[in-house]
């Protein structure tokens, strides 16, 4: 099992806080000001980042004695004051890292050419290369001591070790690439404090110590996306779960706003979301680059992934801590499920979330994309529209391009942060916890700094969130917190929605809130298209405890659901490119179709084959 292999292998260790926020990326000879530029158009375009990547145009790439992909001296023309450009990203809340493609040695044009060859015994006169050979620990004292460290002292944050030069080296059997990601990440940590990072190329068996990946150039098409969440998940079996895609694509193909927004929204839900291309002016990445809907998702998606850090980053505390990763396949929880092996294309993200991004594009006459995806065994809800589905089964989704699959087990509390314009990687002062009603369940929060190796001595701190259901009647408990409480808020502000529950006019219940045994007044509102009740404003303390309790007054089922068939049909219908007179003689039949689902035939010379197959499966849903 995964866990034998840990023993054996290595654990996956913990990575930062603030890389599971957003990145830019892109090969392109940006100037220090047009970089600046760009992090000013995604803040006026409320798009939050938290990490910008300089690919290889940081260094001189024009030069006569070397094919220029190797540099470590930055080029002056693009970046003439390089240590005031990555201060200001710093005050911006961003970090950053330097492209390196380390194979061509140093040549004379290196700033640092001359301290490099006198380092390792050449004659700085003779002109001739500094020999890159990563098997001679004088060559790598000097490679970090003298390359690296400096541009660190600068402010670089982290390095992408674009090594793409084969699998040999002097010692037989050692893989240059396995090596420096060795090396790399283990001088990350020098300083016996930061937290080891790397950004790198799979090295083989046994790179899962040394996260993140950097999975290749991928060609834009449809068949590289729907690859990737597949490979994201069964990396697992390896214990490789921090992958980092190039979302959007890198290269070639056929550009699709469609395409992008998809691309998109499987990065709000894998390891890392990274937009990137090459160096072609069409190939587009801004997230307003396209029109004003694919403006609106994209940033919607990307609001939601800097809210889902504080859920994301605590799967990722609780994988390294149980011999995990963050992102498994569905087998692993569910190994004796002969369907478990047939979803290639939803996964787990963290623990109580089920992911299943669609990787197809619309089809032409319901303007609709659909996923088939599989449930296991119990009571499920879509996150997003709270809609209640049986497990145990296989559904198929229809979906705009604003709707994602993703689904969260009966029991589940998952805390999200504020949706926020820029920032929003930080322990937050604001959480709404997503509560899905009709199980036990529980999560633990986790928090420490974000950025060093100190939880490993104990400077974390732990929230205990727990739901207990009873069937006319939930319990939502916020634990105080455990451990070091100077790394939360002094004050934490909880929001909860319970999804599955009535409202205060729909039935009659009891609502009370209290924190430490004292009774608040609860600012309780209900949202009925998402059955959801919202109670809003709850500050505490990180020693108190607070307590949410609903109880169904005559001890009928506090659970609510409604038929939802005939807004999914309607939905559909709008969406259908479809003779607007047929959509409402369907419609005027929708009370017949919802008693007999076969007499859509009925309407079948006017429907395509997809049109049926969504009205089919709409029509044959059922809740919980």
């Amino acid at each position: 099992c995964l866990r034998d292999f840990f023993q054996v292998a290595g654990a996956v260790p913990l990575v930062p806080r603030w890389i599971l926020g957003n990145w830019w990326s892109r090969y392109w000879a940006y100037t220090q000001a047009e970089l600046r530029e760009l992090v000013e158009e995604f803040q006026a375009h409320e798009v939050p980042l938290s990490v910008v990547i300089v690919d290889m145009d940081w260094h001189i790439t024009e030069c006569d004695t070397a094919t220029g992909w190797t540099g470590y001296t930055w080029n002056p023309t693009l970046f003439p004051e390089p240590e005031t450009f990555i201060g200001w990203l710093h005050e911006h809340g961003l970090r950053t890292a330097l492209n390196l493609h380390p194979a061509d040695g140093v040549h004379p044009h290196e700033a640092r050419y001359r301290d490099m060859a006198a380092r390792l015994g050449v004659e700085p006169e003779s002109g001739d290369p500094v020999v890159f050979d990563p098997t001679d620990p004088e060559f790598v004292s000097a490679y970090f001591e003298l390359l690296h460290h400096p541009l660190e002292e600068q402010g670089v944050d982290f390095w992408w070790l674009d090594w793409q030069q084969g699998t040999r080296s002097r010692v037989t059997g050692l893989d240059p690439l396995w090596w420096l990601n060795h090396l790399h990440f283990y001088d990350s940590v020098r300083d016996g404090r930061t937290r080891p990072f790397i950004f790198s190329r799979w090295g083989g068996l046994g790179n899962h110590r040394y996260p993140i990946g950097f999975s290749g150039d991928a060609v834009v098409s449809w068949a590289s996306l729907a690859f990737q969440p597949y490979m994201t998940a069964t990396a697992a079996n390896v214990g490789y779960g921090w992958w980092s895609h190039d979302i959007g694509g890198h290269m070639r193909g056929v550009e699709d706003p469609e395409l992008y927004v998809r691309w998109v929204q499987f990065g709000m839900l894998s390891p890392i979301l990274r937009l990137h291309s090459t160096k072609n002016p069409y190939h587009e990445r801004h997230p307003w680059g396209y029109d004003a809907e694919v403006e609106r998702f994209v940033r919607e998606a990307m609001q939601l992934r800097h809210a889902l850090i504080p859920y994301f980053y605590s799967a990722a505390w609780h994988a390294a801590q149980h011999d995990r990763v963050p992102i498994l396949p569905m087998y692993y929880l569910h190994p004796e499920e002969e369907a478990a092996y047939h979803c290639p294309h939803q996964y787990y993200f963290g623990p109580d979330l089920i992911a299943a991004p669609y990787v197809s594009p619309r089809d032409a006459g319901t303007r609709l994309a659909v996923q088939h995806v599989w449930l296991p065994d119990g009571d499920w809800y879509h996150f997003f529209s709270g809609e209640q589905v049986r497990g145990g089964r296989w559904h198929p989704r229809h979906g705009t391009l604003q709707d994602v699959p993703l689904f969260a087990r009966a029991g589940a509390i998952v805390p999200l942060g504020p949706r926020v314009p820029w920032g929003g990687v930080d322990n937050p002062s604001e959480l709404t916890l997503h509560v899905f009603a009709g199980a036990r369940g529980a999560f633990d929060l986790y928090e420490d700094d974000g950025a060093t190796i100190d939880y490993l001595g104990g400077a974390y701190a732990i929230t205990r969130l727990e739901q207990s259901w009873q069937g006319d009647g939930l319990q939502v408990v916020v634990h105080p917190v455990e451990g070091d409480v100077s790394l939360v808020p002094p004050a934490r502000t909880y929001h909860l929605a319970i999804y599955g529950a009535p409202g205060p006019d729909q039935r009659e219940m009891d609502i009370t809130i209290d924190v430490d045994g004292e009774r608040r007044t609860p600012d309780v509102s209900y949202d009925p298209v998402a059955e959801k009740l919202l109670v809003r404003g709850v500050q505490i303390g990180p020693a108190q405890q607070l307590k949410v309790a609903l109880r169904a007054a005559d001890r009928a089922s506090l659970r609510c659901r409604r038929d939802r068939r005939p807004e999914i049909v309607r939905g559909m219908l709008r969406a259908f490119r479809l003779d607007s007179a047929v959509k409402h003689r369907i419609d005027r039949d929708l009370p017949h179709l919802l008693d007999d689902p076969a007499s859509l035939m009925n309407h079948s010379a006017h429907l395509s084959p997809a049109q049926i197959y969504a009205l089919s499966t709409a029509l044959e849903r059922r809740s919980t």
